[in-house]
């Protein structure tokens, strides 16, 4: 695979309060493909930062309804991905 293909893998890191609580776990949070699966999560976040994953586990988002006046509609799904990495292992989340 291109390195551009796992840049399309991920999209951006989950910051949040609760995700910030686990990065003293060892544990990232971030916005991936929605048509991707763990085996292709794992390979993008080892090529890309140079670390070596434990375990991966994904949640599906489900679209939300939104209103705008009278129209309504609903926003878009997307997938998130908690990522553990081993022992002592960081990424830099500038």
């Amino acid at each position: 695979m291109k390195d551009t293909k796992y840049l399309e893998i991920l999209k951006a890191p989950v910051i949040t309060e609760k995700s910030q609580n686990d990065l003293a776990n060892g544990k990232y949070t971030f916005k991936v493909d929605p048509r991707a699966n763990k085996i292709e999560i794992k390979n993008a976040i080892e090529k890309i930062f140079g670390v070596k994953v434990t375990s991966i586990r994904t949640i599906n988002v489900k679209p939300k309804k939104r209103r705008v006046g009278r129209y309504t509609g609903l926003t878009n799904r997307s997938k998130k991905a908690i990522v553990t990495l081993a022992e002592g292992q960081t990424i830099e989340l500038g």
